[in-house]
């Protein structure tokens, strides 16, 4: 038997539990699939294509060039179709065999592979290389069933190879390693390639070729670029550290020094494992079985600490290097199930199925105690990959009601009219007008097998192998020619012991003789990740001595303490944003004495801000519900330190709005009558956040908006912040206040000015619209099933983890020969993730003792208008482009409307 087969038999030959999932139900998971599928990539091919990518917010194509810049994401996009490519061979998997049809003629017809445009050689390979070797494979495996594709003649495989000439040119350096990124048309040579100066790359993208680029040589016959990514393999491999046998996450391609030597096997990394073990059930070529088991030694040694997969450095591999993990590590438990190691792939995938209830999507990256670091989540597919892979590894129907639980987050929380939306922020349910194509490409083949009966799919999947974007690839490539004309870079004789196929083929039978096995290993789990909620630690006074005024009494309008931290040399600048920078200079202080007191209320302050940004609530969600939104638009909102807890109320608080006057809110409401029962409209400035409420309160309102007066402030690129109060007792505050930065904001006063009625759902985050409008005809397509109530569970409040503060003490400390003074620096904000940060502001005035360390202090323009601005500021071109769906769809909601209701 081959070696490729044997590792396969893992999957297919497992001694199964009888199922308390009845078949019928699973049926009709795997129909609510499909539908779901359908309802993609229709919407794709209606809206989006020819582009690369649907935008489903706004029901349009993304083509690159016409949008704004996403940076580095859009290396992915090369103006051919990236989507329809990539969604090939799921269209055969899922049994649409006429569509599958009529997407290879439309991709032979319409897309073009020379385009001058640089794109990411690592992205081109695994989704368009792959899928049209995928989408080759499927149409050679339905032409000698003889009923379909029977004109097919390798077209796709010539489109494939033509794509693969273009990439070569990449891995024309000394090292092998292919540059990041390359030219469709130019290559990487000359100026007309914009491209081909980059120095680094990541493990990943260097080692993630062998499996497309193989087999394109095996069907092709052609050995040069199976080669190509053989010797990049071979030069990743002898630049591992040789001690722990780890890699670093980037490298350079022209030294091969290591440029970041964390190691871990989330992004960066991760798909590099995952190569070496395919390569090998692929081509049958022992010596990737032999590196990856040795990598996996390692790998269990160091980063491993179930259910935790923790980067480490490579040097020194006892040394963690960070204390987060990425959603993309959700991988690695499939793998683990490939290697045959389910012990541990049982553990991490419970971590990751109690974070993922816990959030209802795997974050971006989520921290050791399991809150939020980087609250993206742009639709991964790799939580549903392993849980198939353990589906079939264990047969327990658990990991049925996991993907159940995947089908319906996906539905309630995602789901739009025009597609499915990438999540911004899993905290407050908001979306980001993305759909990525491996959303089509992988997402939907998981959750497809994971549902399916062996006669539901048209072919035996067994024989084939999943490439990282889980394009399929036949094994029957491991007994295709193989004249490569690169001699194998074996290892020494004690690198090809034995002991490296240990666990190759398991008996699980062995490993699993009781079938509550796999409960006992997750119930720890689920017990450590539902409490884990740590009271942040109790404040400690750093240094030794009191200085006359301490970091918590610091009220930034006093007088008196302006005062004292002058004689301490501590002076303020303020900044554009409205934020303030406390600065020391020793030499300025009054005396000896006070530039050390100065230092110790500087340390105060460091010690404050780290201890408040441990205490910060999450952002708040402000859902507009009415016509014609429908709980569609959810705008991301900054939290109050007083009045109601939104996290604490399973309804929120929903009402009209309307803008109150003064539109300041710093004086008593004059229009009481239109302001009582309605959430109140209130623009930032002029006096403190709870000065507002109070107004408002007493005017009878049930909530209110404050709206930023910064013109294009926005929470795409601001940080978010938390409203404190005024340094006193705000216990009278009993109603919800929320902060939405001017570009928000401007939306809701935009459709406050278009529909005159406008109502919204304060709440902690995003609400399923079923249960906003709890029974009554739902506006929209939802389909059946999936608005079932969420499991009611204690969360914790997520939290970011490196958030930046609004207090920014800096030391320009000098040291003159009879006094010095220890350097004062800000807290690191090293790998913050973009919409992750919070900070704590007061509105224009005192800084109260429960404030974040510097307060909102600018002084407003005592002529600056109380009443809203209209459109035609610097930022309504951005706002408009956010409300283009509605304006330009307006009729076709309407209509929408009308059928549902």
């Amino acid at each position: 038997m081959p070696p490729a087969l044997c590792l396969l038999m893992l999957l297919g030959a497992l001694c199964r539990p009888a199922e308390p999932m009845s078949r019928q139900e699973k049926q009709k998971l795997r129909n609510q699939v499909v539908e779901m599928f359908d309802h993609a990539y229709q919407n794709y091919m209606d809206h989006a294509y020819p582009a690369d990518e649907l935008m489903p917010l706004t029901c349009r194509g993304r083509v690159r060039g016409l949008e704004p810049s996403r940076g580095d994401v859009d290396d992915a996009l090369g103006k051919f179709s990236l989507t329809l490519i990539d969604t090939l061979d799921t269209l055969v998997l899922l049994n649409k065999t006429t569509e599958f049809e009529a997407a290879v003629r439309r991709v032979l017809s319409d897309v073009r592979l020379d385009n001058d445009i640089v794109v990411s050689v690592f992205e081109t390979n695994i989704r368009v290389l792959g899928g049209l070797l995928g989408g080759h494979s499927m149409a050679v495996m339905l032409k000698e069933g003889g009923r379909h594709m029977q004109w097919y003649q390798d077209e796709l495989l010539h489109m494939a190879k033509d794509l693969g000439l273009r990439l070569l040119p990449a891995f024309n350096t000394s090292s092998g390693l292919p540059y990041p990124r390359i030219n469709l048309k130019h290559g990487v040579r000359g100026p007309e390639t914009r491209t081909g100066t980059e120095t680094d790359t990541c493990t990943a993208c260097a080692g993630t070729m062998i499996l497309e680029f193989a087999a394109l040589s095996r069907f092709t016959g052609d050995p040069v670029f199976e080669d190509h990514a053989r010797r990049a393999l071979d030069f990743l491999w002898e630049k591992r550290q040789r001690n722990s046998n780890l890699v670093g996450t980037t490298i350079n391609i022209h030294s091969g020094e290591w440029v970041r030597r964390d190691s871990g096997v989330g992004a960066g990394i991760d798909s590099y494992y995952e190569y070496l073990l395919k390569a090998y059930i692929l081509l049958g070529d022992d010596l990737f079985l032999q590196r990856f088991n040795i990598h996996y030694a390692s790998i269990m040694k160091y980063i491993s600490q179930p259910p935790l997969l923790l980067d480490v450095h490579i040097h020194k591999p006892l040394l963690p290097a960070r204390t987060w993990m990425d959603s993309l590590l959700a991988f690695f438990p499939g793998l683990q199930v490939l290697k045959g190691d389910i012990r541990p792939a049982i553990e991490t995938h419970e971590m990751l199925y109690q974070v993922t209830k816990k959030h209802n999507f795997l974050p971006e990256a989520f921290t050791t105690d399991f809150r939020v670091h980087w609250a993206q989540h742009p639709l991964r597919p790799e939580f549903a990959e392993s849980t198939y892979f353990l589906y079939k590894a264990t047969g327990d129907p658990y990991y049925l009601e996991a993907g159940r639980t995947i089908l319906d987050n996906l539905n309630r929380f995602a789901r739009v009219p025009c597609g499915f939306a990438a999540m911004k922020d899993v905290r407050t349910g908001s979306h980001e007008d993305r759909m990525d194509s491996f959303f089509l490409a992988e997402m939907f083949k998981y959750l497809f097998l994971l549902f399916a009966e062996a006669e539901d799919i048209p072919f035996d999947v067994e024989d084939y192998i999943f490439t990282t974007e889980a394009h399929l690839l036949p094994l029957s490539l491991s007994m295709a020619p193989n004249s490569s004309s690169i001699p194998s870079n074996r290892t020494s004789d004690e690198e090809l012991d034995d002991s490296n196929f240990d666990w190759t083929c398991p008996n699980t039978r062995l490993l699993f003789p009781d079938p509550a096995f796999p409960r006992s290993l997750r119930e720890p789990i689920r017990s450590a990740v539902d409490k884990s909620c740590p009271r942040p630690a109790p404040y400690r006074e750093p240094g030794m001595g009191r200085p006359p005024l301490r970091a918590q009494d610091f009220m930034a309008n006093n007088a008196e303490h302006l005062e004292l931290l002058r004689r301490m040399g501590v002076s303020l600048i303020h900044l554009k944003d409205g934020r303030v920078q406390l600065v020391q200079h020793a030499t300025q202080a009054v005396s000896a004495v006070a530039a050390e007191d100065g230092v110790r209320f500087m340390q105060e302050m460091m010690e404050l801000s780290s201890q408040q940004q441990k205490e910060q609530l999450p952002p708040r969600a402000i859902q507009i519900v009415s016509h014609p939104f429908f709980g569609r638009v959810v705008l991301t909102a900054g939290p109050a330190q007083f009045g109601t807890d939104l996290s604490k109320s399973a309804t929120g608080v929903r009402g009209f709005v309307t803008v109150a006057e003064p539109y300041s809110g710093c004086a008593e409401i004059t229009n009481g009558e239109y302001v009582r029962g309605h959430i109140a409209l209130l623009q930032r400035g002029q006096c403190m956040f709870a000065e507002k409420a109070r107004n408002i309160q007493k005017a009878g309102a049930i909530g209110g908006i404050v709206i930023d007066d910064n013109e294009g402030s926005s929470s795409d690129t601001a940080p978010l912040f938390q409203m404190a109060g005024d340094g006193r007792s705000t216990d009278d505050v009993t109603l919800p206040l929320l902060f939405l930065f001017h570009k928000e904001g401007n939306i809701l006063l935009e459709a406050l000015k278009e529909y005159r009625e406008v109502e919204v759902l304060l709440s902690d985050k995003a609400r399923d619209r079923a249960a906003i409008f709890k029974g009554k005809p739902l506006p929209g397509t939802l389909i059946e099933g999936s608005v079932a109530a969420q499991e009611e569970e204690e969360d914790c409040q997520t939290e970011a983890t490196t958030p930046t503060t609004s207090f920014e003490p800096v030391s320009q400390t000098q040291t003159s020969a009879d006094e010095s003074a220890p350097a004062i620096v800000p807290p690191s904000q090293e790998e913050a993730g973009p919409a992750e940060k919070l900070r704590t502001e007061e509105e224009d005035g005192a800084a109260g003792p429960q404030a974040e360390t510097a307060q909102d202090v600018e002084e407003r323009d005592s002529e600056k208008t109380d009443e809203p601005q209209g459109d035609t500021d610097s930022s309504s071109q951005s706002v408009d482009e956010l409300l283009a769906d509605w304006r330009e769809d307006l009729e076709a909601f309407k209509q929408m409307e009308k059928d549902e209701l």
